[in-house]
C-alpha cells in the first residue's frame, strides 16, 4: 500500500558531552565529515556548512570503494543556538533536530518527513545509525580521543 503522505519519523539518542560542544561538532564541517555516515563502508571527505536561516548546508558521502555516492543538502529555516535547528531537504522535506541539554549531556531528537522510496523502517535505521555514529564521534572527541 502506497502512502499518501510523507510520515514523520523521529531519532534520538543521548550524548555523554555538554550542549555546547555537541553543537559545535554537530554543526562544524572538520567534524562532519568525521561522523555523518550510517557504516563504516562509506564516508564523508566534504562539508560545508552556513548555519543561519536560509544558509545553505551541503555533505558529500560516498561509498569508500567508490561505487556510489550523493550530497546530502539543504537550506536551514530555523537556527536557534544550541537549541534547534531546523531544514528543508533539497528534496522538499522537512527536518527537526531539538537538543536538550541535561547538564552533561545532550538530548539530541530529529524528526524528519520519510520519503517514500524505502521503508520507514530502513530510514529510521539508516537516521539512527548516523545519530549513534554522532553519539560515539562527539564522547570521544570530548574526552580528547582523537578519530581518523
Amino acid at each position: 500500500m502506497q502512502r499518501e503522505k510523507p510520515e514523520m519519523i523521529t531519532v534520538e539518542t543521548t550524548v555523554h558531552a555538554p550542549v555546547d560542544n555537541v553543537w559545535t561538532y554537530w554543526t562544524e564541517p572538520e567534524h562532519i565529515t568525521k561522523w555523518y555516515v550510517a557504516s563504516k563502508e562509506w564516508h564523508a571527505p566534504k562539508a560545508e556548512n552556513d548555519l543561519r536561516a536560509g544558509g545553505k548546508f551541503i555533505t558529500r558521502m560516498e561509498a569508500k570503494d567508490g561505487s556510489f555516492g550523493f550530497d546530502f543538502g539543504g537550506i536551514y529555516d530555523e537556527v536557534i543556538l544550541h537549541d534547534t535547528i531546523a531544514y528543508k531537504l533539497d528534496d522538499g522535506r522537512k527536518v527537526t533536530i531539538a537538543f536538550t541539554s541535561q547538564g552533561n549531556t545532550t538530548k539530541i531528537t530529529e524528526v524528519f518527513e520519510g520519503e517514500f522510496e524505502n521503508s520507514i523502517e530502513m530510514q529510521r535505521n539508516g537516521w539512527q545509525a548516523i545519530l549513534d555514529n554522532f553519539k560515539t564521534y562527539s564522547e570521544q572527541a570530548d574526552q580528547g580521543i582523537t578519530l581518523v
